[in-house]
């Protein structure tokens, strides 16, 4: 009789863990690190609920106003405290069911915001040109583009998705390409995610953390932002990262690929040291040009 053939033992998974958690109250101005978090149908409980918007009611970014990342914000009960070194500080509530109902532009998308009134003079004067402040009080008011969500999904004023996942093994790789290392805040992510293998992150479909189960839904297309630095609004190495993300992270279709967008389907609470497990993985959804 011939011998058995042993059965190859299983490959061991990784040892994923979460990190950090990072909340921006504001979009576009500074986060803040928590060591847990609250997480809702939008995202982490907090997180882009605000933003600045011009005249038109168009939603302004570090991308058109590098120095809005000098602005920081601190949740306070009822409302935010926006803080800068020499502009001072300001304290300002929730805008009640009193307050203006404004008609504003997250890129393509129209939704109804409550105007924060009394940061007007604040945020103008800083930045030498009119601007308001307003408040997403209706959870439901912004669905997420329906080619990567559900019927239900929904979002903040986040660029287009309630969470923004990266891994610290995939930093890490790119750092190796760089002259100068870039720290993980440049990537405005929620949830960092460490010890899984660089990269790996492009074939998650669904990972469970805590109390929160997610969809990866798709990989998040990169601007001018990581070049900033995320305190000063500075670019100290001109177009990098994005020169050397380019190189070897460009997409099919364009667009310079780090990090993944996700919808909460189950929400709950996290905490930094939670596992991160992976319960469905499928192929790569970052198709790079020139790849075989």
């Amino acid at each position: 009789m011939g011998q058995r053939r042993r059965r190859a033992p299983p490959l061991p998974k990784p040892n994923m863990r979460l990190v950090e958690i990072r909340r921006y109250p504001v979009k576009s101005l500074r986060g803040h690190a928590l060591k847990e978090a609250m997480i809702e149908p939008i995202g982490i409980a907090g997180d882009r609920r605000w933003m600045i918007v011009d005249e038109t009611g168009r939603f302004l970014t570090q991308r058109q106003i590098p120095k809005l990342a000098q602005i920081d914000v601190e949740l306070t009960p009822g409302g935010v405290t926006l803080r800068h070194d020499r502009h001072g500080a300001l304290t300002i509530a929730v805008p009640d069911k009193d307050a203006a109902l404004e008609t504003v532009t997250v890129w393509r998308d129209a939704v109804k915001a409550r105007s924060a009134a009394a940061a007007r003079d604040y945020l103008s004067s800083f930045l030498g040109r009119p601007v308001d402040l307003v408040y997403l009080d209706d959870v439901a008011a912004r669905p997420v583009n329906p080619a990567y969500g559900r019927g239900d999904d929904r979002v903040s004023f986040a660029d287009g998705f309630p969470l923004l996942i990266v891994s610290t093994s995939s930093l890490d790789d790119l750092n190796r390409r760089l002259d100068a290392p870039v720290p993980m805040d440049r990537f405005r992510a929620n949830l960092i995610v460490a010890g899984a293998p660089a990269w790996a992150e492009d074939s998650w479909r669904r990972i469970r953390v805590g109390g929160l189960t997610a969809r990866i839904v798709k990989p998040c297309s990169r601007c001018t932002v990581p070049t900033l630095d995320p305190l000063t609004g500075e670019r100290p190495h001109g177009n990098e990262p994005i020169d050397t993300l380019a190189g070897f992270r460009r997409g099919a279709e364009g667009g310079v690929m780090f990090g993944q967008n996700a919808v909460p389907d189950k929400f709950g609470r996290i905490a930094v040291g939670d596992e991160v497990e992976v319960i469905e993985q499928g192929p790569s959804n970052v198709f790079l040009r020139g790849a075989s």
